[in-house]
């Protein structure tokens, strides 16, 4: 009898450190997730245009479609690679860091660039020729899912590099959970919006209730402004986080100089109002002088990118690669 509690006692010593492992990767993932906000956010952002053109249908099964892909992206592919990198190579999660920011402050300055220099873009989107429906569904999935990888890679870099350092089991979970949570985010929060405006449609005509119909049509008029605020957003936390991943880089690598004024110059705008703001003053103007340096960079990347890189990856592929 002794030895059977014995060992329930020893299972519930096993148990409760097995609950605290747990609440320890979820904490981490939280953590870790918030890192990535900037590559999330345009993510959800990004995502909504590949369903242009498909009948409403569609639209969930699609949506499906591109999140089991990104699933496979993560766990298969990046999950393993982050590791080995963690492993055996954390010297270059740094640089690799750095270019994931670099990309991110391209991709908002670009966004920025075309607002303020309005230009056809015909030449970039090809129109799709008429032919089989089943056939441009999975051209515009596999399109989805390329560029989930490449977003997936920054997200799932950011949050590596993230989680302190642990067990390698502790660090696979904590990646695992937040590869998990953060694709259910961006493809429930991009099948919400993508059906928003035919819920409302529907509430507009069926609604049994003047208020519910008041409701529909409230919700199919913001859905245009909703996404425009939504790129807005986005854009400007690709700016922050990319900027403030590069000049985390640079401090690690040495060249803290810039980071340092940042801190300083956010320090001293917080410190100039009263206390009970002085924290998110001081968060806002750090944030936001992360994200003009992001912006800078992102400007000074955009003939790089067009005008040496495209050509180059052309001149490989055989392709096009102006987009």
């Amino acid at each position: 009898m002794s030895g059977l509690l014995a060992l329930l006692d020893d299972v519930a010593g096993i148990a409760k450190v097995a609950a605290a492992s747990i609440d320890d990767v979820a904490a981490q993932a939280a953590k870790a997730g918030a890192k990535a906000a900037g590559a999330v956010i345009d993510d959800a952002a990004v995502t909504p245009k590949y369903l242009h053109g498909f009948e409403a249908k569609r639209e969930l099964p699609i949506i499906w479609r591109i999140a089991k892909g990104s699933f496979k992206n993560k766990l298969l592919y990046l999950l393993p690679a982050g590791l080995l990198l963690a492993e055996f190579a954390p010297w270059a999660i740094s640089p690799l860091l750095m270019l994931g920011g670099a990309y991110l402050c391209f991709e908002g300055a670009e966004k920025v660039y075309h607002v303020l220099v309005p230009h056809d873009q015909t030449h970039v989107f090809k129109e799709d020729e008429p032919g089989d429906p089943a056939h441009l569904e999975e051209k515009k999935a596999a399109g989805a899912i390329k560029t989930d990888f490449i977003l997936s890679a920054e997200i799932m870099t950011i949050s590596l590099a993230a989680i302190p350092d642990n067990n390698i089991w502790m660090e696979a979970a904590t990646l695992a959970l937040v590869g998990i949570g953060i694709t259910v985010a961006v493809y429930g929060s991009v099948a919400l919006i993508v059906k928003a405006d035919d819920v409302g449609l529907y509430a507009a005509q069926n609604g049994r209730l003047g208020i519910t119909r008041w409701l529909g049509r409230g919700l199919v008029k913001a859905m245009p402004s909703f996404m425009k605020l939504l790129t807005i957003v986005g854009t400007a936390a690709m700016l922050w986080v990319g900027g403030s991943i590069v000049i985390h880089g640079m401090e690690e690598l040495g060249f803290g100089w810039l980071g340092h004024h940042i801190h300083d110059w956010a320090y001293a705008v917080g410190h100039a109002v009263p206390a009970q703001y002085t924290g998110f003053v001081e968060w806002v103007a750090k944030a936001g002088m992360d994200g003009v340096f992001g912006l800078a960079l992102g400007f000074v990347l955009i003939p790089v990118a067009t005008k040496v890189l495209a050509p180059m990856i052309g001149a490989i592929t055989g392709k096009s690669a102006a987009h």
